[in-house]
């Protein structure tokens, strides 16, 4: 059974930082491309930002240079370190995989950015 189990989230005060990660189960996690997507209150989701499975990093521009993606195919778990929060920020963050043609999603955690 595939799992994916996103955990870190929490209330911070704007300029801020939290770390989240994302523990994988079920799949060759080094074999996947691995994703962070969030989605606030009322809002369609976003993309935030990949890692692939060769290595390649990309980033949405509203968060290149406060976030930092990373992954650790040991221990198979996916992380996601964020600075300098800001209140637009604020949503469910959940980690994705991409595997072979196939989706799996996780269920996320909270991130709350507010003064």
């Amino acid at each position: 059974e595939v799992q994916l189990q996103a955990s870190g989230g929490g209330l911070v005060q704007p300029g801020g930082s939290l770390r989240l990660s994302c523990v994988a189960s079920g799949f060759t996690f080094g074999s996947a491309d691995m994703s962070w997507v969030r989605q606030a209150p009322g809002k369609d989701p976003e993309w935030v930002s990949s890692i692939y499975s060769y290595g390649t990093i990309t980033y949405h521009d509203s968060v290149e240079g406060r976030f930092t993606i990373s992954r650790d195919n040991a221990k198979n778990t996916l992380y996601l370190q964020m600075d300098s929060l800001k209140p637009e920020d604020t949503g469910v963050y959940l980690c994705y995989a991409y595997l072979y043609g196939v989706e799996y999603w996780g269920k996320g955690t909270q991130v709350t950015v507010s003064s």
